[in-house]
């Protein structure tokens, strides 16, 4: 079940759900050749949310993930993996709206986006 947040963006709305812990365990990505990996860093208002992903032209074809507490560097980290990306560009959706197009995936790299930065930009 989800629900909507007062910031508009879509919430797990169930206690026993994965994005309310801390995720300390590492993450592994499936990476190489011409599959790569995109990292969305978010802040913590964005803590289970529900990021869509798919590839420029396909926009309804998509996967999504949430975004859930991390660590980095001993310091919280709200973020959202996507990895087994096929190289080429990809659109980043939240509540079935596109929010960032073009983004770009390089095969045996991991790409990351600085939502807030992003936002900011107008991208």
């Amino acid at each position: 079940m989800h629900e909507h947040g007062s910031d508009g963006h879509m919430h797990i709305a169930t206690e026993e759900s994965s994005a309310a812990r801390r995720h300390p365990e590492h993450v592994v990505l499936d990476i190489g050749e011409d599959v790569g990996a995109l990292i969305v860093h978010t802040d913590a208002s964005m803590l289970g949310t529900e990021i869509e992903i798919s590839r420029t032209g396909q926009d309804a074809r998509r996967a999504h993930k949430d975004v859930l507490e991390r660590e980095i560097n001993g310091r919280p980290a709200h973020t959202a993996v996507f990895d087994k990306l096929r190289e080429g560009t990809y659109t980043l959706w939240v509540d079935d709206a596109p929010f960032f197009r073009d983004v770009a995936i390089t095969g045996g790299a991991v790409a990351e986006l600085r939502w807030t930065d992003a936002r900011e930009a107008g991208l």
